[in-house]
């Protein structure tokens, strides 16, 4: 393998875990409320709750706090369909953005709200600044903090012994943006724009073209997009949101500029996930029991990862047939670079892609269609797992937990014994919220992408008839029902039928699983924490990280299996 990707690796992967401890103990403190590290934010943290009528000290069962996640984001999608319906009636548009089609306004909304961000319009061209604003950024942080609240609730139902309550979101929602998500998005926008990245209420620019017969109509003039980007694009990338303000999103300069750039963004994209074990492990009352949990994820990561870079490192096998040279030289990187940006080159372009599909991002800095047939497999592989590699803000972490879980469960069986996770016995009723956890997205990538594929309507979208074509409706299914966003984009996405499919999937993608954690929360709140026995299986050692990565990857990616070797196995297996 490349020794520039693998040094690229060590230090990436070196920034991220010696900052997380200490981000996670943040997280855990600022989560309480009451600790000295959120005095400043205690007035408008009273505030809310004032206006709101909230009693953020009343505790609510699971099945309430879970209507207050529904109803909270039903208002959300609602508020966004109508800004974007609404948005040539209203201010902060220099550009004179007209109403959004109804199916793309329907899907945008979803999109964002279920945290996937999926992208079936150019930003610059269809959304509006207040639009960008209001709509989408807004939504960055609550679909974020959405995720954070959830996970809470289950870890407090795994710590908590004997409990009818699994806390209260609206005190889980305000906490989590207030004083985590603000803070962080702050410090990386200036961070970001100190790098070139822009930050305006200006109307799109016009200047002349560099090439008299390029620019719009061959006029001779080019015109260049402005916004508000840097404020979009800090929590986008915090919170594993990753809709870009312009359609080429981090491959677009004024999003990311240049390699420090880069590296801000990827560490920004895995710091909450990360963060977040060490969040669990001391809420549970012993740190390794997050670091068992981000060792497994951490070694899954670096198994695609270096996937990815190995085959995007290899010559296009089109060129290799035409006699060109694909070596890497002096003047050349090698290997495939097609659909990179020259300024981040194979390993930074590899890398990123497997960051932002690993964590239910969705960002990209270069075209995943355009990457080899298994270079593209490793990220559509990272998602079906269920995103849980990592994953998005607090989804990744509670996906995994639903892993462990099931880890134990089938070491019960094993040994003969009732499961135990933290000293909660594993009954029923778990395994059966464990099991629509992790079947619930497969079932929808699945039925998705067999309903695209056989429709007239969903084949006319297939830009690439064969194997990459299929490939491409598998991946626009997997990444939308797994919250993801990313995109094999030679699919055209933006019709009536696939606006309709996706935005489907990303909704019952998101909250069919938030129910059943939220449901699982309640069950194991309940129950009294049993003291270790001589038969109990400890998990927090290097044995449970195997089972737990073995878990992940043969119930979470056997299930894929058919369908990937129609598409990308196929399309390597072809002269």
């Amino acid at each position: 393998m490349d020794t520039g990707f693998v040094g690229l690796l060590a230090v990436y992967l070196a920034i991220l875990l010696a900052m997380a401890p200490f981000l996670g103990r943040y997280i855990r403190v600022a989560m309480q409320g009451d600790s000295p590290v959120t005095t400043w934010g205690r007035p408008i943290e009273r505030g809310i709750y004032r206006c709101a009528g909230i009693d953020p000290a009343a505790e609510m069962r699971w099945k309430h706090y879970a209507w207050a996640v529904l109803a909270f984001n039903v208002l959300g999608v609602l508020a966004v369909y109508a800004l974007q319906r609404l948005q040539g009636m209203l201010p902060l548009n220099p550009d004179g953005m007209g109403p959004v089609a109804a199916d793309s306004a329907f899907n945008t909304a979803i999109s964002f709200v279920t945290n996937t961000n999926w992208q079936g319009y150019a930003g610059e061209s269809t959304m509006s600044h207040l639009t960008q604003m209001l709509a989408l950024t807004v939504q960055n942080f609550v679909s974020a903090a959405t995720g954070i609240s959830v996970l809470f609730a289950l870890v407090r139902g795994l710590t908590r012994h004997g409990a009818a309550g699994v806390g209260n979101f609206w005190a889980d929602l305000v906490r989590s943006t207030l004083y985590v998500l603000l803070p962080l998005s702050v410090v990386l926008a200036l961070a970001l724009v100190s790098q070139g990245v822009i930050q305006n209420f200006d109307a799109t620019l016009q200047v002349p073209a560099l090439d008299p017969l390029a620019g719009a109509a061959q006029s001779g003039v080019q015109h260049i997009a402005m916004g508000p980007v840097a404020s979009q694009e800090a929590i986008k990338l915090l919170g594993t949101n990753g809709g870009g303000f312009f359609n080429a999103n981090s491959a677009h300069p004024f999003e990311n500029p240049t390699a420090l750039a880069n590296l801000l963004e990827m560490l920004a994209i895995f710091a909450i996930p990360a963060a977040l074990c060490f969040t669990f492990g001391e809420m549970a009352g012993a740190r390794r029991q997050g670091v068992a949990v981000l060792a497994a994820m951490t070694l899954l990561f670096v198994l695609f990862a270096g996937t990815a870079a190995y085959f995007e490192q290899q010559p296009n096998p089109m060129l290799a047939q035409a006699g060109v040279d694909s070596a890497a030289s002096a003047q050349a990187p090698g290997g495939n670079m097609e659909g990179k940006e020259a300024r981040f080159g194979i390993a930074a372009s590899a890398l990123f892609a497997a960051v932002t599909t690993a964590a239910s991002c969705g960002a990209v800095n270069g075209m995943h269609d355009s990457y080899s047939a298994m270079g593209g497999f490793a990220p559509l592989l990272l998602m079906q797992l269920g995103e849980v590699v990592y994953g998005g803000v607090g989804s990744g972490l509670y996906g995994m937990l639903a892993f462990a879980i099931l880890a134990v469960f089938i070491a019960g069986l094993m040994i003969g014994r009732t499961p135990e996770y933290l000293g909660k016995k594993i009954e029923a009723h778990d395994m059966k919220m464990v099991s629509i956890v992790i079947l619930a997205t497969p079932l929808l990538v699945l039925l998705g992408t067999a309903v695209a594929a056989l429709a007239p309507a969903g084949q006319a979208g297939v830009l690439n008839p064969g194997p990459h074509g299929f490939s491409e409706m598998l991946y626009a299914l997997s990444s939308a029902a797994n919250n993801n966003g990313s995109a094999f984009a030679g699919l055209s996405a933006n019709t009536p039928f696939y606006n309709l499919l996706t935005g489907l999937a990303m909704w019952f993608g998101r909250f069919m699983v938030i129910v059943a954690i939220l449901s699982l929360a309640g069950s194991l709140a309940a129950k009294r924490r049993l003291a270790p026995g001589p038969g109990t299986m400890p998990t927090g050692g290097p044995l449970f990280v195997a089972l737990l990565v073995g878990a992940v990857l043969l119930v979470g990616a056997l299930t894929y299996v058919p369908a990937l070797a129609l598409g990308p196995v196929a399309e390597h297996l072809q002269p």
